[in-house]
């Protein structure tokens, strides 16, 4: 349509790009007059035969996104449903559920883009080295996605698993492509990257089912050892969370400064853990005074000599 103005803008080996004078009024000339007798209609029918193809590939690449988000969300249920059936690691479950996930939403895009009409190859193309210059400027979240797959293969620890690792203690809640979400005591959501939790020291107390719960118990010197020992293993032989096997102890830990420390050990369930340790702690401090057991605060002798 508007290939009068072709002559102008083009060079060939024919028409060098700057032209005589003459033969630029001749050009100039031409594309007046192809102005003049432009058909208008023809025009707005071409414009109007565009702009309707458009408007139609639009239509269609939005129903192929709505229709393929439907399909991708169905596929993800699938998946679901496959793996509650096969009784598949709850930790694996979500780590391939959002990896399906994120894969079927690139492919759904770029079939999307195709439909627009935009050359998917050149696309791609570019979409690969704006992935290696992003990756080698992002390598630790390459680094985390590794180490969500270590994690997975290794298992140290599972979605329900309560942990502790990088400074952080809770409960496992997810984990994610790129980092693992744990859930604090006081409800506190916690993100740790894979990558630095896989390489990490993590302490799982959720791999027995039983736990140790310790003490240290501070008493003054020239009290009874003995009804000490006997007032704390009947405290403890009177909870019932208590486990009777292995039975709990109560030993001489330490002859310290100001004061003899008992060291008081008692097995009991993961769950009954931290209620078994604050409300003995409590009734420790209650019961041996009534038993003439007395807790030492820290002193000093200071002799003073006098020249």
């Amino acid at each position: 349509m508007w290939s009068f103005l072709v002559p102008f803008f083009t060079e060939t080996p024919e028409a060098p790009l700057i032209l005589p004078d003459s033969v630029q009024k001749a050009n100039l000339a031409e594309a007046v007059n192809k102005i003049i007798h432009l058909d208008v209609g023809d025009m707005l029918r071409s414009l109007l035969s565009e702009s309707v193809w458009i408007l139609v590939k639009i239509l269609i690449a939005l129903a192929i996104y709505f229709i393929g988000r439907w399909i991708v969300r169905r596929i993800v249920r699938l998946l679901d449903a496959a793996f509650e059936r096969r009784q598949v690691d709850t930790s694996l479950r979500s780590f391939l559920r959002n990896t399906v996930k994120v894969v079927f939403t690139l492919i759904l895009l770029m079939i999307v883009v195709q439909t627009l009409g935009v050359n998917v190859t050149s696309l791609i193309a570019l979409f690969s080295a704006a992935t290696l210059a992003i990756g080698m400027a992002l390598s630790g979240t390459a680094q985390n996605f590794a180490g969500g797959v270590m994690i997975l293969l290794m298992k140290p620890y599972r979605v329900g698993d309560f942990i502790s690792a990088q400074g952080q203690s809770g409960t496992v809640r997810e984990i994610k492509l790129f980092s693992t979400v744990i859930t604090t005591g006081d409800n506190q959501t916690i993100y740790i990257p894979n990558n630095s939790i896989a390489t990490a020291i993590i302490d799982n107390y959720s791999t027995s089912e039983t736990r140790r719960v310790d003490w240290t118990i501070g008493i003054s010197y020239g009290d009874d050892v003995d009804a000490a020992r006997r007032a704390l293993l009947d405290l403890l032989a009177a909870d019932s969370r208590v486990l009777k096997d292995p039975a709990p102890v109560v030993w001489v830990a330490a002859l310290a400064d100001s004061s003899v420390n008992l060291s008081v050990r008692a097995w009991v369930k993961n769950a009954d853990y931290w209620d078994v340790f604050f409300e003995n702690n409590e009734k420790i401090y209650k019961l041996l005074p009534l038993k003439g057991i007395s807790f030492p605060f820290p002193q000093m002798d200071v002799h003073v000599k006098q020249n």
